[in-house]
């Protein structure tokens, strides 16, 4: 993301009165795009705010609607929204009506923002989705807190820039005196880029400000102990760890898992009730009233006749747990929705974690820290970024502004001191203004004024000739004297900047610095277990892909019927704790719980109603057994590596990715390398027997091969002339069975033992040796 592609805006080929379209389309795109980015979906990072919100902060400052008063302690009269809104269109942004009116609702919300710039009254809208009252409807005032971004507006901090018509001007960004783009957090999505900033609590922020602002060279861990997470509006917990969070403020992108909080409250009779309290960023009451009314009384899905197997067994189980849910809400409780379980006797832990497991209660927030930099570039930026570019423009700002008091400190006292000049030679002065035809030529000359000193002493009133005033005067020269040292200090002086920025900036945290909402605490992520019985099945597998498991071991495979035109692909024996692994003609994994498998009475089930194939794939092979029974996988290129049922469960019904096969390549059957059943553990495998579709054979030993976690394509397994293939793969111990397709399309298959096998043993990757089977293999299986 730092890498930013360098924009083309030369004007596209011109051929005499044609115009190439191409160009033409490239150039208007691109600044259409830089338009969104930069002036209406990313915050800026010195002030953290979109260029409507400004707008809207700055119009609303403009009108007075602020803290005024020699401490900023008395607030304005609101006016009402719609008010702001027309000042705001007529003179800054000539947009939709409503979608200025959103944004002032949005800095009004105490749900939306950590730190509200907007004291809104009226109906602004709830958690639950509530819109706002319309804009004539609503008033508006600036928060106490909104002064941080607009108390230094006219003390020369920041650049001023026409607006749309040119008939006024609008800051460039507002002097914010801590860094809001962290504070209240921001979300937006433009032409090519999003950004998702959480908020923080300004006590902290301010804190590693200051810590970075007196030691530049602050360590990650030390910043990280100051900042540790996002301080959500809405409370909640954090669960992530902490790696995971500093993961996410190094990079600028991450994701953490966030979940509600509740108390849990004792009734009367031995009953009690689950009450939550707060819940995750951007999740309402509602929306888990919606949820828990989906998973007690679930909908048929579109394209089915009934309710699928996994929406029943949820159903009941959630049901057998809880008895009813009701949202509590109020004023004095922003959140409180009460959860019944059936009954008092209902484990506590398993109502809490079927909740957290299938509903919002339990969520991910995001963090994508994108926003426009300083050098005006839209960047994704580390916490540490985003904190010293912000302390980079403070110190610009305090700079600017200490010159700007500067040089009104230095115009006063050049003022006070022609006055004080003419107290001292008061009578000469008045004499010289009586009778000189240009007095102010005459005052210049006598005692060596400036124009501007001699302009002021024409004006000066009778009354502050009294010999008090010249007190006076002495007084204000000497306060402003000192106020110059100060100012001229913090101007040369880069330490004394740097204590001048921390000593503000902890004043303001002090004056709205709060508690932290949001608990940062590790727990491991809600997992709703289904209880299940181990025992014995059986899985059968037919050739075009129906599923059912038979009570027990030893089952006879002639004893399967079949619908017409339908054949054994397989047998599996294993417990119904395990897991059948489908794999798809593309290369994915697909994994369904063997206790969701139909009874062995029937035909079974199509295997593709329990899982989510992709269009145009078909599932091509198949295996059950435990978490952590090897198998070997490889494709008809040649290529091939070991990985276990463990990491190729899948968490979704849509499977995930794992044997990457070419263009043209198919995957051959797995074949398990050591697999335990029950308490009876098979001898692992020793070697690999490769076949080739030409009929050359490659033994060798199984150390040779990589244990892939994460799948992929993985080592040569055997050496192909250019149009052969891969027939298969089997890790044996003793003896293989090739299987092919003999004369007059006769199946054919062959059983070869160690021995035999010997004889087409060398390194992984050789070519192996021709075999005389009589028929070209088709595939390789193990025989145990």
């Amino acid at each position: 993301m730092s890498d930013q592609p360098t924009l083309d805006f030369s004007a596209p080929a011109d051929h005499g009165d044609s115009l190439e379209l191409a160009g033409y389309a490239q150039r208007a795109y691109l600044e259409y795009a830089l338009s969104v980015v930069k002036g209406r979906a990313l915050p800026d990072v010195c002030d953290g705010l979109k260029p409507v919100q400004r707008r809207i902060l700055y119009a609303m400052d403009r009108m007075g609607l602020g803290y005024s008063g020699p401490n900023r302690n008395v607030a304005a009269k609101p006016v009402k929204s719609a008010r702001v809104v027309g000042d705001v269109l007529g003179r800054f942004h000539p947009h939709g009506d409503q979608s200025a009116y959103d944004a002032l609702v949005r800095l009004a919300q105490d749900f939306n923002q950590r730190y509200p710039l907007i004291d809104g009254q009226g109906n602004f809208g709830s958690r639950d989705g509530d819109g706002a009252a319309a804009m004539r409807y609503t008033e508006a005032r600036l928060t106490r807190i909104a002064g941080l971004l607009l108390d230094e507006i006219d003390m020369g901090t920041v650049d001023f820039v026409p607006n749309y018509d040119g008939s006024t001007q609008e800051p460039r960004q507002l002097p914010a005196r801590l860094p809001f783009a962290l504070l209240n957090g921001a979300s937006g999505i433009a032409v090519g880029l999003a950004t998702e900033i959480p908020s923080h609590n300004l006590r902290e922020v301010a804190d590693a400000c200051v810590a970075l602002v007196k030691k530049p060279q602050l360590s990650d861990e030390e910043l990280f102990a100051l900042v540790p997470g996002p301080d959500y509006p809405g409370g909640g917990q954090i669960i992530s760890t902490d790696a995971d969070i500093q993961d996410a403020y190094r990079t600028g992108r991450g994701s953490l898992k966030v979940r509600a909080r509740w108390k849990i409250e004792d009734l009367a009779r031995g009953q009690w009730q689950m009450v939550v309290t707060e819940l995750p960023p951007g999740v309402s009451a509602q929306k888990v009233l919606e949820e828990i009314e989906e998973l007690t009384n679930p909908k048929v899905k579109t394209g089915k006749k009934a309710l699928t197997q996994e929406q029943t067994q949820l159903k009941a189980a959630l049901l057998a747990l809880l008895d009813g849910v009701r949202d509590e809400s109020s004023k004095d409780a922003p959140v409180r929705l009460v959860i019944e379980p059936k009954t008092g006797k209902v484990p506590q832990q398993d109502l809490i974690t079927a909740l957290l497991a299938h509903t919002s209660l339990e969520t991910s927030a995001p963090i994508n820290l994108t926003m426009v930099g300083l050098d005006g570039r839209p960047v994704q930026k580390s916490l540490r970024e985003m904190l010293q570019e912000w302390i980079d423009f403070r110190q610009t700002t305090i700079t600017r502004r200490s010159q700007h008091r500067l040089d009104k400190v230095l115009d006063r006292i050049h003022i006070l001191e022609g006055r004080q000049l003419v107290l001292l030679n008061i009578d000469e002065v008045i004499a010289i203004i009586r009778q000189a035809d240009e007095p102010k030529a005459a005052l210049i000359a006598r005692f060596h004024l400036s124009d501007r000193q001699a302009e002021d002493i024409l004006e000066i009133r009778l009354r502050q000739l009294a010999r008090l005033e010249a007190i006076k005067i002495e007084q204000e020269l000497k306060e402003l004297r000192d106020e110059q040292g100060k100012l001229e200090d913090i101007l040369a002086n880069p330490a004394s900047l740097r204590r001048l920025m921390a000593k503000e900036i902890e004043a303001d945290a002090k004056l709205f610095g709060d508690a932290r909402r949001t608990l940062i605490q590790a727990e491991k992520k809600a997992v709703a277990e289904v209880k299940v019985l181990d025992e014995p099945v059986t899985v059968v597998v037919s050739e075009k892909g129906w599923v059912r498991a038979r009570q027990g071991h030893g089952h006879e495979a002639g004893s399967f019927a079949f619908k017409s035109g339908d054949g054994l692909y397989g047998t599996f024996e294993c417990r119904t704790v395990d897991t059948l692994i489908v794999f798809g003609s593309n290369g994915r994994v697909y994994s369904v719980a063997v206790s969701s498998l139909p009874g062995g009475r029937g035909d079974g089930q199509p295997i593709t109603t329990l899982i989510e194939l992709e269009a145009g794939t078909q599932p091509v092979h198949y295996f059950a057994g435990p978490a952590n029974a090897a198998l070997l996988l490889a494709g008809s290129g040649g290529y091939g590596f070991l990985s276990t049922v463990e990491h190729m469960t899948a968490r979704n019904r849509g499977g995930k990715a794992f044997v990457n096969l070419g263009e043209g390549e198919r995957l051959c059957r797995p074949s398990h390398a050591a697999f335990t059943s029950g308490s009876q553990p098979l001898a692992p495998a020793t070697h690999v027997c490769c076949a080739s579709v030409g009929g050359r054979v490659l033994t060798f030993e199984i150390a040779e091969l990589k244990l892939m976690e994460k799948g992929g394509r993985g080592l040569m397994l055997i050496d192909l002339e250019p149009k052969d293939q891969l027939a298969g793969a089997a890790a044996y111990t003793r003896s293989v069975r090739f299987v092919g397709v003999g004369r007059g399309g006769k199946p054919r298959e062959e059983q070869l033992e160690i021995r035999s096998l010997n004889n087409a043993r060398a390194a992984r990757g050789r070519k192996g040796k021709a075999a005389d089977l009589g028929f070209k293999p088709s595939d390789v299986l193990r025989v145990e």
